[in-house]
């Protein structure tokens, strides 16, 4: 069974495999060229909860500006934390820079997983996901598209995360030894586009008769997910402080701990996942309100009031007078770059 599943899978992705700009095509050698692991690491990390849509025009700007990973070692860590802007999760961005220094020191990235887990930043999948798809190595590689597909082929029905450990050894089972990056590849298309979460598509699926999950008739139960926590609801503020007519911004640096840490932001009140801000202004004046705007993190909902002043003097703390005109080249996060769409649309 597992021999003729890894066929049928990889027969299936020969045919329908996604035109991506960081992969090889299928049945291919590998290519001959240093930067392909370099490629190959930065898709994945851009890709860790990250839809394919949104990573595309990141990794064609990172690859034009940073060829390679030598490149972008040398690169300023605050220019790549502002390229990372609106992809979210900035940790990624923060690791990057430090994988590709570490990297660099090394002369490559390592051919083996066990070796390429030691970097920062890289966790099992991603480790696996580099050793089959840049190295052509066997690695059992587990996303949660993959995750979702095995638990239905097996009919896995033990809650999430407890499930993992029997999800990864049935993923084991059925992954060959040789076109083991194709073969991972291709079981994150069938989880993307076919073994969807809703309605999965089975009569196009390549391995729905040997889908036990089908067979029993609910293959959308599998995998079977705790009840999801309530999401607590936090308050904070930013300010919009001008100069020059409005014609100017002050922009501070986030400490590089913490949330949207080292990324490029408005000044704000101290809001962070675990309290709502001080809701304190950080001089006197007539600061008048704009609005608020609403932005969802992975462990909380924010609800950011922006208030705004204009003023003559800088305000204390490290900061920088930033164009309005170029508010769009700051790279600020997401959140603050909602917060700074409302203050123009104010003026």
């Amino acid at each position: 069974m597992t021999a003729s599943i890894s066929a049928l899978l990889l027969d299936w992705y020969d045919r329908n495999a996604r035109d991506l700009p960081w992969r090889n095509p299928p049945g291919c050698a590998l290519p001959d060229d240093p930067a392909w692991p370099y490629r190959v690491w930065l898709s994945e990390v851009m890709l860790q909860q990250t839809t394919v849509a949104a990573v595309k025009p990141y990794f064609a700007k990172f690859t034009a500006t940073w060829p390679t990973v030598e490149a972008l070692a040398a690169a300023p860590e605050d220019a790549v934390m502002a390229a990372w802007a609106g992809l979210g999760y900035y940790s990624r961005a923060r690791n990057l820079v430090k994988c590709a220094r570490a990297v660099t020191v090394l002369g490559g990235f390592p051919a083996r997983e066990a070796e390429l887990r030691q970097l920062p930043g890289l966790g099992d999948y991603t480790a696996a996901a580099i050793a089959a798809i840049a190295f052509g190595q066997r690695a059992v590689v587990v996303d949660a598209n993959v995750e979702r597909v095995v638990a239905r082929l097996f009919a896995l029905d033990e809650p999430l995360p407890a499930a993992r450990r029997a999800i990864r050894n049935a993923a084991d089972t059925i992954t060959p030894d040789i076109r083991a990056g194709d073969f991972a590849q291709a079981m994150m298309d069938l989880g993307a586009h076919v073994c969807t979460s809703r309605a999965p598509r089975c009569l196009l699926c390549p391995l729905s008769e040997a889908c036990l999950g089908r067979k029993a008739g609910e293959p959308e139960r599998l995998p079977v997910k705790p009840a999801r926590k309530t999401v607590p609801e936090r308050r904070g503020t930013a300010f919009w402080i001008t100069r020059n007519g409005g014609t100017e911004v002050w922009l501070v640096t986030r400490p590089a701990s913490g949330m949207l840490g080292g990324m490029r932001a408005l000044p704000d009140d101290g809001w962070t996942a675990r309290a709502d801000g001080s809701g304190q202004t950080p001089f006197a004046g007539e600061w008048r309100s704009l609005g608020a705007v609403r932005h969802g993190f992975t462990h909380a909902a924010l609800t950011l009031g922006v208030l705004a002043l204009e003023t003559a003097s800088n305000p204390e703390g490290d900061g920088t007078w930033w164009p309005v005109a170029g508010i769009g080249d700051a790279g600020l996060a997401t959140l603050f770059a909602k917060a700074a769409q409302l203050a123009l649309a104010a003026d």
